[in-house]
């Protein structure tokens, strides 16, 4: 009787498969029956199935045997670590009863399978991402915010200290008459002061007369000899 694969290294999750073959010379037609069994740790063998030479097939809820003699097939279903250890086979013919037959032990390895686990892990750190991002992305979108504001501050500031000069969606309505007084004229106080303005005498200026005078001198008679001596008398 012979118990092989040899060794076999398993993830949990999946399942084991180990052939038990009898030899020809005890194929005969006596009826015997197979059981498989199972050591831990060098501990006492434990029977974990059995199947009779007649059954073409047994399952339970961790084993499903399969006749194919002279060979017979077991898996181990829905491995854990825990199924671990060293399996074999061994024949009982019903004209010997009290003799078994043992094969050689075949050994199982079942490791974690950490793939299967992290891949149900990595969706919830994916869907943790965009708050991871938003969260990074906050401080910024608060500085550039109070940016915004402090300017838009700035420039009202500056336009209300130009006079008023302050666009129509700065301020509500309440604060727009002020401007309205600022351009409204009372036309009749404006006459008024025309009026005084006419009134108003212009200024004189002294005008410059000259006056002209014409001299007129009496004609001179000429002298003579005689009149000038009459003149010296």
């Amino acid at each position: 009787v012979t118990f092989f694969p040899a060794m076999l290294t398993l993830p949990a999750g999946g399942s084991a498969t180990f052939f038990c073959n009898i030899s020809r010379e005890n194929d005969s037609s006596a009826e015997y029956s197979l059981n498989w069994y199972k050591e831990t740790n060098h501990s006492q063998a434990q029977k974990i199935a059995e199947m009779s030479r007649n059954n073409s097939l047994t399952k339970t809820e961790k084993y499903l045997l399969t006749n194919h003699t002279p060979a017979f097939k077991i898996e181990i279903l829905n491995l854990h670590q825990n199924d671990s250890g060293s399996y074999y086979c061994g024949l009982i013919a019903f004209f010997e009863p009290d003799k078994v037959m043992e094969s050689n032990r075949s050994h199982l390895v079942v490791t974690a399978a950490p793939e299967k686990t992290n891949a149900t892990d990595e969706p919830k750190m994916e869907e943790g991402d965009p708050l991871d991002h938003v969260k990074a992305m906050l401080p910024g979108i608060l500085l550039l915010a109070g940016a915004v504001v402090l300017l838009i501050f700035g420039y009202l500031t500056v336009m209300y200290r130009r006079g008023g000069m302050i666009p129509c969606g700065g301020f509500t309505k309440e604060e727009k008459p002020p401007m309205v007084s600022v351009s409204t004229v009372d036309y009749g106080v404006l006459e008024f002061q025309w009026d005084q303005c006419t009134q108003v005498p212009p200024e004189t200026q002294p005008v410059d007369q000259t006056e002209y005078a014409t001299i007129i001198f009496p004609e001179e008679k000429p002298v003579t000899p005689e009149r000038g001596k009459k003149h010296q008398d």
